[in-house]
């Protein structure tokens, strides 16, 4: 590498910096000198800690395999080019092809799951691990070899000295009006050292040290011999602590209690097999627990839908747009979520949902679809006159939309006890599945396909900062929330499952409104709730959720580093009653770390679901303008923008080259490698 090739550090190499890498590759043309790349990933680049091999096989996305992509297509609105590549169903086909071959020797269970996945299968974790691990080896070799993994732990960032006169000048940071300069240093745990021109954060979900009220019950249960799991990666905790048939409180029905689920039942040798009537019949080892589950809702995620859109092709958003979002942002100097956005957002919802009922399901409502639009069209979302129109027009109320009944299924009913709770609860889960998983609802598609098209749409058209502080707390809190629920639920496989776990007496529901407390008396931690009419109490409680963003609070040596040292703080929030943290790692418009004065604190980076900016996850739904790959393009453009100006004013004696311990690391292989 010459000693002048400007040094790019990824702290993380999961799919996000596979991403950021690849669109350094696209948009070379920016800068197409020489680049030293290094990746600090303590588990398989590409992949990462989340969605890493090592998983229980029963793990799956919630996602099917035709809407996973990691490549940025012509719908993302970016500057830099598109670069069209297989998604994971069409990776898995050129895999058993041999239309794609710089992959490992997959075990006889992968080939088994390459050569049954379609379209629609929900694939496992281990086999989508395959698919980020080919990409990122895509990527590397893509930019020719400049890429060195290092398989550590970033444990610290920090200024590098200046050089001495006789070494040339010192460098400024790139001009983005940043008060720091120079290049950094990024310790890792190894021992060694890299020295960084830039550094990109890419640290993806990290841990966090419990709040108060977590720490006060994994306390609580020490002192009285019980169990108690704070936020956690479900994969990562140990529950072998947990006896057969012993009761367990289980707070959160999301994406990690599905998870929590496949570990103590499946994991523990229990087994589903399906019955005459399409259902399941769970036949338990005798090793599981019993859970008790509940939460705000009382209800799991909605699962995924297997309906195809049968009417009208749902086209441009046509109520939440660049225009309509242009026009309240010329009215009002800062916006609220609910007053300003949600009503054009519940608008687009109803619009595609409608849209669908009317044109694919003729026979369900009593007017067309123009005369129906046109005066939908005139209506705010929350008028008496909406909902006139739509009774009027739809005859089954079960078909009409409530959005606020659809967010809290639960919100109005108060529960005749344990019992009630059973049925109601278990009536949910069957009419969620009649809903989305059989083909005689495709407007629920409409729905998920509106909802999902705003989400993407939403960091693009609202500039984050033209939001109150309120609105930044409803969008990263309530609406991510809202949306999760709707659209990012489980397979539908899963729901089925939960009832015949159910039925099996191993799943119990503990309803809505869902509070715990401890009683030191007993030793017993006592969940209830004010709708239910009934508690249960037991000596282990799991708070089966993902740890809550906080760079104060993290676990993350690299985010402790940066906070401790200043050059990166939490987001906070100055709301009418005071101010509040969201926790997040603040970034600017252009993924540029932020001091607490909000000051650019020198070529430092970050980008992902830890950071301030929008866009969530790291693959995405092919053809959908994805927010992550928008970002991945913009931040990867900045990077090459910093390597030319560095090169611009660099004289060629000055040497950059990064140092590191002698052994510990590799060069990226492009070519396929077998997992140990």
């Amino acid at each position: 590498m010459p000693a002048h090739a400007p040094s790019v550090v990824f702290v993380g190499g999961g799919p996000r910096t596979a991403g950021v890498l690849e669109r350094l590759a696209a948009n070379r043309a920016l800068f197409p000198g020489p680049l030293d790349i290094h990746v600090v990933e303590p588990y398989e680049p590409g992949s990462g800690r989340i969605w890493r091999y090592d998983q229980h096989p029963g793990l799956m996305l919630n996602s099917a395999a035709a809407d996973v992509t990691m490549f940025t297509d012509s719908s993302v609105a970016c500057e830099g080019p598109a670069a069209d590549g297989p998604g994971l169903a069409e990776w898995a086909a050129g895999v058993l092809d041999g239309s794609i071959t710089d992959v490992p020797d997959f075990p006889l269970a992968l080939r088994e799951q390459l050569r049954t996945l379609t379209g629609a299968t929900f694939p496992t974790r281990q086999l989508n691990s395959q698919y980020l691990e080919w990409f990122f080896r895509r990527a590397v070799a893509k930019l020719g070899g400049t890429v060195t993994v290092h398989r550590s732990t970033a444990v610290a960032v920090e200024p590098a000295p200046r050089r001495a006169p006789e070494d040339g000048p010192h460098l400024d940071a790139h001009d983005d009006g940043s008060h720091s300069s120079g290049s950094h240093l990024v310790r890792l745990a190894n021992g060694g050292t890299l020295h960084a021109d830039v550094v990109v954060n890419a640290l993806g979900h990290t841990d966090s040290r419990p709040d108060a009220a977590s720490a006060s019950w994994s306390g609580f249960a020490a002192r009285h011999g019980g169990f108690h799991v704070p936020p956690s990666y479900t994969t990562d905790v140990d529950y072998s602590p947990l006896a057969p048939g012993q009761d367990v409180i289980v707070a959160g029905m999301g994406l990690a209690f599905v998870d929590l689920l496949v570990l103590l039942m499946e994991g523990r040798g229990g087994r589903f097999e399906e019955t005459a009537g399409g259902g399941l019949r769970y036949l338990a080892s005798g090793r599981e627990p019993r859970l008790w589950a509940g939460s705000r809702r009382g209800v799991p995620y909605h699962s995924k839908i297997s309906a195809s859109l049968q009417g009208e092709a749902p086209g441009a958003l046509r109520f939440f747009t660049s225009d309509a979002v242009d026009a309240l942002l010329d009215s009002h100097a800062e916006l609220d979520f609910r007053e300003h956005l949600w009503p054009l957002i519940a608008k687009e919802a109803g619009y595609g949902y409608y849209r669908e009922l009317f044109t694919g399901s003729p026979e369900r409502v009593r007017t067309g679809w123009p005369e129906f639009s046109a005066r939908f069209a005139g209506l705010d979302w929350d008028s008496p006159a909406r909902e006139e129109l739509v009774a009027s027009a739809v005859p089954d109320p079960a078909l009409r939309l409530d959005l606020d009944a659809l967010d809290r299924p639960f919100a109005r009913r108060q529960f005749g006890g344990a019992a009630d709770v059973q049925e109601a609860v278990a009536r949910y889960i069957d009419e969620d599945l009649a809903l989305r998983d059989s083909p005689d609802h495709p407007e629920t598609m409409a729905l998920f396909v509106a909802l999902l098209k705003v989400y993407m749409d939403l960091g693009r058209l609202v500039p984050a900062e033209r939001l109150n502080a309120r609105s930044q707390q409803t969008v990263h809190g309530w609406w991510h929330g809202f949306f999760s629920f709707v659209d990012s639920g489980p397979p539908p496989r899963r729901l089925r499952e939960m009832l015949a776990l159910h039925r099996a007496g191993l799943l119990r529901f503990l309803g809505p409104g869902l509070s715990v407390t401890a009683d030191e008396s007993t030793g017993e931690f006592v969940a209830g709730s004010a709708q239910t009419g009934f508690v249960v109490r037991a000596r282990a409680f799991i708070e089966a959720r993902l740890p809550s963003t906080s760079v104060v609070r993290s676990l993350n040596p690299m985010l402790a580093s940066l906070h401790s040292a200043g050059l990166g703080t939490e987001q906070q929030l100055l709301t009418a009653d005071g101010i509040h943290s969201t926790g997040k790692l603040l970034v600017s418009d252009r993924h540029a770390l932020l001091d607490g004065q909000g000051r650019p604190a020198g070529r430092l980076f970050a980008v992902g679901p830890g950071t301030s900016g929008w866009g969530a996850g790291a693959f995405a739904r092919p053809g959908t303008n994805a927010a992550p790959f928008r970002e991945n393009d913009a931040l990867a453009r900045t990077v090459l923008g910093v390597a030319a100006s560095l090169v611009s004013r660099r004289p060629a004696s000055i040497h950059t080259a990064s140092t590191h311990s002698p052994g510990q690391d590799a060069p990226a292989q492009p070519a396929a490698v077998g997992r140990p």
